[in-house]
């Protein structure tokens, strides 16, 4: 398990934060969180897909902050989606309830899935 000092997790963990607490008020947000913010209707749209059974305005908060930010790192960073996928579960983890961590793994693990069969699809 990584450190929970790690410099990226610590900045994963103030961006989950502030993309929780901007879901109840509008508020600055640090740059990580504002991309997040940036692209967040393409992102809900493939939480959306991953996740046909949770519509996005019925999901945890928490949760969905946690997949809008691991999303976007699958979909917009070179950060290795393995690393970003055991990052997202440990915040879920942390932030989550029980079944958090088995409901991220599976949706970001759809949407890597998917990610990487549209990216094969423009290789070839």
């Amino acid at each position: 398990m990584k450190s929970k000092h790690d410099p990226r997790h610590k900045r994963r963990r103030a961006a989950i934060k502030e993309l929780f607490a901007s879901s109840f008020v509008d508020q600055s947000k640090d740059e990580l969180a504002q991309k997040v913010t940036d692209a967040i209707e393409e992102l809900d749209h493939e939480i959306t897909i991953s996740a046909p059974q949770w519509p996005i305005d019925k999901l945890n908060r928490i949760d969905l902050a946690i997949l809008q930010l691991a999303t976007y790192e699958i979909l917009h960073t070179d950060t290795p989606p393995k690393v970003v996928i055991d990052e997202a579960v440990e915040l879920a983890k942390e932030y989550g309830g029980e079944s958090t961590p088995s409901f991220v793994n599976g949706v970001l693990g759809d949407i890597l899935k998917r990610y990487e069969e549209r990216t094969k699809d423009k290789d070839n």
